[in-house]
């Protein structure tokens, strides 16, 4: 029998030819969408930084038994000296325990220019959005102390920005470490970006910071009001 030859195709691609640049097109734009999320900080693992909050039991109930807290640390000097001119404060820092007063967490030292030092904390709240009971809850990340003759950024760091403070270590124990780093950087991301995750039900109030002229003999005792007011009380150091 003769050999049958089958005719060109002139044609021109076939329809499944035809899907091939729509289907890279696809491709690209969700390893581009992907690539914003991660790039955003929105991606933890696979999973949104939202779904972290909202759907980890163990950090939920963190968040919800975040109860009003009272007083947050204290301050006091050791010493003031004058070199060349110049007044020089050296104070003790002193972060205390949220459940005791009398426990510390964190203590620093710090020597600064001049008798006027600012304290800064970073309040961030969690709305009802993620705690049960609808009542808001707030953390405080101590964030640094300078003196009146300092800009903010030349302010000496108290907590490590993006670590988890000793203060609030409860709150994602026992998150995996990939989680709990995740958590704490988003959540200290704030204070550059006050409105960044309101979208997840938190939100930051920034620039809390209050100055006092340090006195020996004194200790500067620092509390947060239940309406998020920073507050400083003085009180004789016995």
């Amino acid at each position: 029998m003769p050999t049958t030859i089958q005719p060109p195709n002139t044609k021109g691609p076939s329809r499944r030819q035809g899907k091939i640049p729509g289907l890279a097109a696809v491709v690209l734009l969700c390893a581009a969408t992907l690539a914003g999320l991660f790039a955003s900080g929105l991606l933890v693992s696979g999973r949104s930084f939202y779904q972290l909050l909202t759907e980890n039991k163990h950090l939920k109930e963190a968040i919800n038994n975040l109860t009003d807290e009272d007083q947050i640390g204290y301050a006091k000097v050791i010493s003031q000296q004058t070199r060349q001119g110049q007044l020089h404060t050296r104070l003790l820092f002193v972060e205390t325990d949220r459940n005791d007063p009398l426990k510390r967490v964190l203590e620093r030292e710090y020597e600064i220019p001049g008798d006027v030092i600012y304290f800064d904390a970073l309040i961030v709240k969690f709305t009802d959005q993620l705690v049960i009971d609808g009542k808001e809850r707030s953390l405080y990340l101590w964030r640094r102390i300078y003196g009146e003759t300092m800009t903010p950024h030349q302010g000496l760091p108290i907590e490590e920005p993006g670590a988890q403070p000793k203060r609030y270590a409860d709150i994602a124990a026992k998150l995996s470490l990939r989680d709990r780093k995740r958590f704490w950087q988003e959540i200290w991301s704030l204070a550059n970006d006050p409105k960044r995750l309101e979208h997840a039900g938190i939100k930051a109030i920034e620039g809390h910071a209050l100055y006092k002229e340090l006195q020996p003999g004194l200790i500067y005792v620092f509390k947060i009001e239940p309406t998020g007011d920073f507050v400083c009380e003085v009180v004789p150091d016995l």
